[in-house]
């Protein structure tokens, strides 16, 4: 894929997250060396190079965390309907 598609995919999954403000979501992230994480929150936020969720920790805690829309573009980051486990980017796989 060549950099002129790549941010030009990067702005499409921006703008989708944008419009999921607020919806509860399960992702999936590739923290490297077999370690894969799996966490269901709400998206919180989204800015120019990353969007944030706030996700439910052990006895009630809550915790924010932090990714890149590279994350998702690359697969790092999986996000998906945290019922029906399917995609929320379905057009992006």
């Amino acid at each position: 894929m060549d950099l002129g598609r790549q941010v030009e995919v990067v702005g499409r999954i921006r703008s989708d997250l944008e419009e999921l403000t607020g919806t509860k979501m399960r992702l999936k992230a590739n923290m490297g060396r077999s370690k894969i994480i799996e966490r269901e929150g709400i998206l919180e936020q989204t800015h120019p190079s990353l969007f944030v969720v706030k996700v439910q920790e052990k006895r009630e805690r809550t915790a924010r965390v932090s990714y890149s829309y590279v994350d998702v573009l690359t697969g790092t980051v999986e996000l998906s309907h945290p019922d029906s486990g399917e995609s929320l980017l379905p057009w992006l796989n």
